[in-house]
């Protein structure tokens, strides 16, 4: 087995089933020939997500469903998709993704012909066919300050190169990397129950001294439909980028992160009490105790 495909679905199966259908669709030979798997791992759904998803898997070789007793959130889920996994290079795809091209197999061939990359990620594309940014910088104190004044939407942080190139980190919506190498570096941090983790990932990688490339040449429909909200995405950031520097950087570094995400927290929970924004003071707030 050449590839496994591993998405994880949460009380979303309609994505996933979508999801699948367009792998089928522009994969069908891999898969028929045995080059490619699919797996889905239900993250504790609680749900009938799980018993729709048995019945889709039926229809097509090579595809899998299995059920985790609890949500352990995106590494986790990832994790528990891999010890089924019988494919050589691993592809980390999220649910809400369809595909549009056989970028995948581009992909899968790029990162065998170059042994110095660990990491190959792939450009994604809104609804309307704009690109998502798709991979990013990693944190330094320079960039965290700007992330933590809204910059990152001037692309200071994140970015979507347009020719194959190496990058810091790339987005876990759409991420290879070799099975050997995926368990050589200890797999996702389970601790960060989701967002960063690709970012982390990417990280130890790097430690590992292998590259971190971005691939453009692939169509991916990146919906943006899964199971989090806006702030859901703030609390977990607050929560999770602290984390990140105590793991990998200096104590220096990681009070003055932490202190930054303090700082915003608490004035725009001000603010919000000054303008009567009730979603600025119930997610700052929220954010606030996160912080780790």
């Amino acid at each position: 087995m050449k590839l496994s495909i591993i998405s994880l679905n949460y009380k979303k199966p309609e994505l996933t089933v979508s999801s699948m259908e367009s792998l089928w669709k522009q994969y069908k030979d891999e898969f028929e020939n045995d080059d490619f798997e699919y797996i889905v791992v239900d993250n504790s759904s609680k749900d009938s997500s799980f018993e729709k998803l048995q019945n889709e898997v039926k229809k097509y070789k090579n595809f899998h469903v299995f059920e985790n007793e609890t949500n352990t959130g995106f590494g986790g889920g990832n994790n528990l998709g891999v010890t089924k996994a019988k494919g050589e290079y691993l592809l980390f795809l999220n649910n809400d993704t369809e595909a549009e091209d056989k970028g995948i197999l581009r992909m899968l061939e790029y990162i065998q012909e170059h042994n110095d990359i660990g990491i190959l990620g792939g450009k994604m594309l809104n609804g309307n066919g704009t690109e998502q940014p798709s991979s990013g910088k990693f944190y330094t104190l320079t960039s965290v300050t700007l992330f933590l004044l809204g910059l990152q939407r001037y692309g200071v942080i994140d970015q979507n190169p347009k020719e194959i190139q190496e990058v810091d980190w790339v987005k876990g919506a759409l991420l290879m990397i070799p099975k050997k190498l995926f368990e050589e570096v200890g797999k996702f941090d389970e601790h960060i129950f989701m967002y960063t983790e690709d970012m982390e990932l990417c990280y130890r990688v790097k430690l590992h001294k292998l590259k971190c490339v971005f691939f453009p040449d692939i169509k991916i429909l990146h919906k943006d439909q899964g199971s989090t909200n806006r702030t859901f995405a703030i609390v977990h950031i607050f929560k999770y980028l602290p984390y990140f520097y105590k793991k990998h950087k200096t104590k220096i570094e990681y009070l003055y992160v932490k202190m930054l995400l303090l700082t915003k927290a608490i004035l725009l929970i001000v603010a919000g009490y000054i303008l009567r924004k009730k979603y600025f003071v119930d997610t700052y707030s929220e954010a606030l105790k996160a912080i780790e």
